[in-house]
């Protein structure tokens, strides 16, 4: 015996002898003579007026055909003649051969008559019906998801069956405290109770591979919602373990680590001469195209910024030229006289750029407006309410504030603009299963459901001395700015990846530079490491599954996020923005 067989195998003759005992039971059923199936063309509708009788029990005696037809009937006495009709059919069906119109008349039956079949059969026979599509469906999408249908139902009758000898009723879950720590068998990884999407993957793989079926839609979709439904499954079993262990997590004390940093008083002058609406302006180092650049400057010029600080991280004549003689703009192109002005060489990382020149346009702005935000072109400013009433609200130690992100939901059109955003699962009131709800494939590697930064970008007072704007927060001497506010009701929306060919274009940077890029205090679970593996795996087709279930806008999506209360449709239209402000119409 080889040392890899196992001493006690389940089935000691191999697939042999597995498949010479399932083949031993599919022996045709023999007609004897006159004994027949009804004909392609019969009287269904006239079939449907009647009820089963059950002809005398020496009839079964005549052929195998006549002896299962009286045991369908004994079964189903005085119920619809329908649904005997569909049991003999599935007889026949699940032998070797049979008639050759048997799959064609079990088609008709289900195509002209679910209603009547889904109001009045049993559940077995239901299962029964899912099961013979698998083996005898006309299209793909009957076979592919009737054979689903019956690896789920077989598997859960099997586990179901062996789980009764724990003494334990279905409906009943096992306790937390109880799982056994060996490992699963072939290798498996165990299903995570907190953000395991396995579940959702099955059932709802099944519902869609049916939607896009007449025939077996209704059969398949009312059984899904009766496995949904039903408080016995594994998958109820599954639901209540969850809320346990989420409410386990929730009591039990988080240690909640001391933030580093410093408290940074804000001066009294810096506080007497703020304007009574306060007075906002940006500061943005970019190298994105004209159009990109125009509508950033437009949206918030349109929504009441005072100043903006433009660098150009590579020159653009176009640019400069669109903006040079606006008073309410200024712009600095970054070459190489620029960074030889400051004894420097152009620093390598974006980010380095993005900093410095952030930090010198605060110094600039000291005395021109009360705040100054550094954000990027693909980020605007999404408000209710005018932003400067927002600003108004902030205390008056707070030397800073931060605005939370909004990720834009990913348009079909490039070029289209965004009408939808999400919000991250992270924040505090939002339920510990909504990552898998709304993501169920790959949410567990993406924290906060979003692609792009969690932490939101900061807005910095002018005229606090020795201070560094960075990319997301405000710093002195290497310590972040602890007395920073969170303003409340207004977002950063970031166009991250405003659609399929953005995501594509910039995904070789950002995972060598930018936001993607594998650090080593990086958990196994990123979003650059999944995006590494899709596409070495993958390829492109297991990118655009990630990018249609993460950021694609879809009624599907959006009623998850709109379940969780993190969808957000604000008024944002910047190519308006772009008429009203610079007379620019796109596309005109």
């Amino acid at each position: 015996m080889s040392r890899d067989t196992p001493p006690n195998p389940a089935y000691p003759q191999g697939l042999t002898g597995i498949l010479d005992q399932m083949n031993a039971r599919r022996a045709p059923l023999g007609f004897a003579p006159g004994e027949a199936l009804p004909p392609l063309d019969c009287d269904l509708d006239k079939l449907a007026a009647t009820t089963v009788e059950v002809p005398p029990s020496s009839t079964k005696k005549r052929s195998d055909h006549a002896r299962k037809s009286w045991e369908i009937a004994n079964e189903l006495k005085g119920q619809n003649a329908l649904l005997h009709l569909n049991g003999l059919l599935i007889a026949h069906l699940r032998k070797r051969s049979q008639p050759a119109h048997t799959a064609d008349l079990f088609q008709r039956l289900w195509a002209e008559h679910s209603d009547l079949l889904l109001q009045k059969m049993d559940l077995r026979w239901k299962v029964s019906s899912l099961t013979t599509f698998g083996d005898h469906g006309k299209a793909v999408a009957q076979r592919s998801a009737g054979l689903g249908f019956s690896t789920l139902f077989g598997t859960m009758k099997l586990y179901e069956s062996e789980r009764l000898f724990s003494g334990r009723d279905p409906d009943r879950p096992f306790t937390l405290d109880g799982r056994s720590q060996a490992p699963l068998p072939l290798d498996m990884n165990a299903f995570s109770l907190t953000d395991g999407g396995l579940d959702v993957n099955m059932l709802g793989r099944l519902w869609e591979e049916a939607e896009t079926d007449d025939v077996i839609r209704p059969l398949a979709h009312d059984m899904l919602q009766r496995v949904i439904d039903d408080p016995g499954t594994v998958f109820r079993r599954l639901h209540r373990l969850r809320a346990r262990k989420l409410r386990r997590t929730k009591e039990e004390p988080v240690p909640v680590p001391e933030k580093n940093g410093v408290v940074l008083p804000v001066p009294k002058h810096v506080i007497n001469r703020a304007s009574p609406s306060a007075s906002w302006g940006l500061v943005c180092t970019t190298n994105a195209p004209l159009l990109d650049v125009a509508r950033f400057v437009a949206h918030h010029l349109d929504i009441g910024a005072t100043h903006i600080y433009l660098y150009l991280d590579q020159p653009d004549a176009d640019i400069v030229g669109l903006l040079a003689n606006n008073p309410m703009v200024s712009v600095t192109v970054c070459d190489a006289a620029y960074w030889q002005s400051f004894g420097k060489e152009r620093p390598d990382a974006h980010q380095l750029r993005q900093a410095f020149n952030a930090t010198r346009a605060l110094r600039n702005a000291d005395g021109v407006v009360d705040w100054l935000g550094h954000i990027d072109t693909d980020e605007f400013i999404l408000s209710s309410t005018r932003f400067a009433t927002a600003l108004n609200t902030v205390p008056q130690d707070s030397a800073a504030v931060r605005v939370s992100p909004a990720e834009a939901l990913a348009v079909r059109v490039p070029g289209d603009m965004p009408t939808h955003f999400k919000l991250k699962t992270t924040a505090a009131r939002v339920a510990d299963s909504a990552i898998s709800d709304i993501y169920p494939t790959f949410g567990s590697y993406v924290r906060g459901g979003f692609l792009s930064h969690l932490a939101g970008k900061v807005f910095a007072r002018p005229g606090l001395g020795d201070v560094r704007l960075a990319i997301h927060r405000l710093r002195q001497k290497g310590q972040d700015i602890l007395n920073t506010f969170d303003l409340e009701d207004v977002y950063i929306g970031h166009l991250h990846a405003p659609d399929w060919d953005t995501f594509a274009a910039k995904l070789e940077f950002r995972q060598s530079k930018g936001s993607y890029r594998i650090k080593q205090d990086d958990a196994a679970k990123s979003v650059g490491r999944l995006l590494d593996y899709l596409q070495d795996e993958e390829g492109q087709d297991g990118l655009r599954m990630f990018f249609d279930e993460m950021c694609l806008d879809t009624s599907e999506l959006r009623a998850r996020l709109k379940r969780h209360d993190l969808l957000l449709a604000p008024p944002f239209d910047p190519d308006a923005a772009l008429e009203r402000v610079f007379g620019i119409r796109v596309g005109g």
